[in-house]
C-alpha cells in the first residue's frame, strides 16, 4: 500500500555535484559576503554552501585570510583605471583612480578592515598598481620613490574606507561629530591658541575633498621626499 512517502533514492540516481574550481569557490564566496557579510565567509560556512567538506577547500585555498584576499581581488576588477589612460593632469587622474579603488572598499564595509591587511596579488590588484606606478612615472617621480608610494596611496585610500565605513554604521557618529565641532568652537584662545585661530576649518570640506587634498599630499611628498640609501 502507497503511503504517500517517496521511496528514499540511492546515491547513483543524484545528480552529480559540480567539480570544484578556485573561480567557482571564490565567486561562492564573493555571493556569501553580500548576503550575510565577510564575518560569516569562512571555510566551513563556504563549504557547508559547497555541499562538501573543508578539507576539499584547503587544496585551493590556504585558509580564510587567503578567502578573504582572493574576494577582495575579485571585486578590485569594479576598480575604473580608465583615468590612467585619459587625458588631463596626471595628480587628479590618479586621484580619480584612488578614489575608485576607496569606493569600492567603502561600499564593502567589512572587506574594507579586511584588505588592511589581505595581500591580493591577482590580475586586478597587478593592474591597479601598474595604473598607479604609470601615473607616477608620468609625473616623473623618481622609481625608488614611486616604489613606496604606491604602497602608502593605497595604504592611506584602505584606511579611509575602513575609517569612514565604520562611522557611517554607528548611529551615534553624527553625535560625535557635533560634539566635536562645537567643542572645537568653543575653546579658550588662551589655552588653545591655534585651535581657536583654525576653528571650524578643522572639520570643514566633503570627506571628497579631504580625500582628495589627502591623495594629493601624499603624491606630492613621495615625488619631493627621496628615499635614504641603504
Amino acid at each position: 500500500m502507497n503511503s504517500g512517502t517517496p521511496a528514499p533514492r540511492s546515491r547513483r540516481e543524484r545528480p552529480a555535484k559540480p567539480a570544484l574550481t578556485y573561480e567557482g569557490i571564490v565567486a561562492t564566496a564573493v555571493g556569501l559576503m553580500r548576503a550575510e557579510g565577510l564575518r560569516r565567509v569562512t571555510m566551513r560556512r563556504l563549504a557547508q554552501e559547497l555541499d562538501t567538506g573543508p578539507a576539499s577547500l584547503y587544496v585551493y585555498v590556504a585558509n580564510t585570510a587567503e578567502l578573504h584576499a582572493a574576494i577582495l581581488e575579485d571585486l578590485l576588477g569594479a576598480v575604473d583605471l580608465g583615468p590612467a589612460s585619459a587625458a588631463g593632469p596626471w595628480r587628479e587622474r590618479l586621484a580619480a583612480v584612488l578614489g575608485s579603488y576607496t569606493q569600492v572598499l567603502f561600499e564593502h564595509p567589512s572587506l574594507a578592515h579586511s584588505a588592511l591587511v589581505a595581500r591580493p596579488s591577482g590580475s586586478n590588484y597587478l593592474a591597479l598598481v601598474e595604473a598607479i606606478l604609470a601615473l607616477l612615472h608620468e609625473g616623473e617621480v623618481p622609481d625608488a620613490q614611486a616604489a613606496w608610494g604606491v604602497d602608502v596611496l593605497l595604504q592611506v585610500a584602505t584606511a579611509t574606507a575602513a575609517e569612514q565605513s565604520t562611522r557611517d554604521r554607528d548611529t551615534a557618529a553624527e553625535d560625535e561629530h557635533h560634539a566635536l565641532v562645537n567643542a572645537l568652537r568653543q575653546v579658550s584662545a588662551q589655552s588653545h591658541p591655534r585651535i581657536a585661530a583654525l576653528g571650524a576649518d578643522l572639520v570643514s570640506g566633503t570627506p571628497e575633498q579631504r580625500l582628495t587634498w589627502i591623495f594629493h599630499a601624499v603624491i606630492n611628498g613621495a615625488k619631493a621626499t627621496p628615499r635614504q640609501p641603504d
